[in-house]
């Protein structure tokens, strides 16, 4: 089997703000035609790392290469073959899409840039018509914002916070259009929408406390730090909280009219426990599901602490 090289490369990358030591000793690599999906909470540092695999920043220590090649602050080689969507991108409101990437396509000098223009649109499913940017949604604006950034035919694809602000059927789009850059671009993107990482990401990495504390594939994640758990559903939030202290000393969670067991044992150990003791208290669920443990407990897992991140 033929080894992927690594697009991107942090190491032992610092950064501080004043007093304040943002990235402590950042170590991460991302292969090629991968997609990675980067949390952590507000101010860990994630966008301060992307400015500095752009070279929008300056590293107090550490390098960082993109394609083999090392990123220096300022006008760095490597941004020819790197493309970035900002989470709030700018444009100019009075051009329409083609005449806005033509602007784009001639300062970074794309030959053949009509055609290239044609591509991108149908690929993002913009329209190439008399319509001007001012008029378009926060959707369209992100789409336009992907079409932007590959124009160039980038081998590494930056976008912090894409899906924020976007509506269920916005996100949904948009995330159909990164899953089908897998092979062709890598693409690192931040969110604290973990569901999103969940359902397109290669490689998750969670950033806290100034270090990249997880990064690997989503199921070695799972085994290493996922508990599995069986969720009941009662009939009332009463029922529910009668069921939780008969379950003790299990560590249930109880939550409106549901009852979460996380087990590390067999699946049929724990089942059957719960179930003895349900029928002994007269308890009787509507439903029982096993589960796997969710991005969201597995990043709670990994910083150690009971802040929420959304998992929407």
């Amino acid at each position: 089997m033929i080894a992927v090289a690594d697009i991107l490369t942090l190491s032992h990358v610092q950064k501080a703000f004043g007093s304040k030591q943002v990235l402590k000793d950042v170590d991460f690599s991302i292969p090629q035609g991968s997609i990675f999906g980067f949390v952590g909470e507000n101010g860990a540092g994630k966008t301060t790392t992307m400015k500095l695999i752009l070279g929008l920043e300056k590293a107090d220590a550490g390098i960082i290469t993109v394609g083999g090649q090392t990123v220096h602050f300022g006008a760095t080689k490597t941004n020819r073959i790197t493309g970035y969507l900002p989470d709030v991108p700018a444009f100019y409101g009075y051009m329409t899409p083609v005449e806005y990437l033509d602007l784009c396509a001639r300062i970074t000098g794309i030959s053949g840039r009509q055609h290239r223009i044609a591509e991108m649109l149908d690929l993002v499913q913009l329209k190439a018509d008399k319509h001007r940017i001012r008029g378009f949604s926060r959707g369209m604006k992100q789409r336009l914002g992907i079409a932007q950034a590959l124009l160039n035919r980038p081998q590494l694809l930056i976008c912090d916070e894409p899906t924020s602000a976007l509506d269920p059927a916005g996100r949904n789009e948009f995330l159909e259009l990164l899953a089908s850059l897998r092979g062709q671009t890598t693409v690192l993107f931040s969110t604290h929408i973990l569901s999103d990482v969940e359902r397109i990401s290669d490689r998750v990495g969670i950033l806290h406390d100034g270090h990249l504390q997880a990064c690997d594939t989503l199921a070695n994640l799972h085994q290493q730090f996922g508990r599995p758990q069986i969720k009941l559903t009662l009939s009332d939030t009463q029922t529910a909280q009668r069921c939780g202290q008969v379950l003790r000393p299990l560590p249930v969670q109880v939550q409106a009219n549901q009852v979460t067991i996380p087990y590390q044992d067999a699946y049929e150990t724990t089942a059957q426990q719960v179930l003895r003791a349900l029928v002994t208290a007269d308890i009787t669920p509507i439903a029982l599901q096993r589960q796997s443990a969710t991005l969201e407990q597995i990043f709670l897992e990994v910083i150690g602490n009971g802040h929420t991140i959304n998992h929407a």
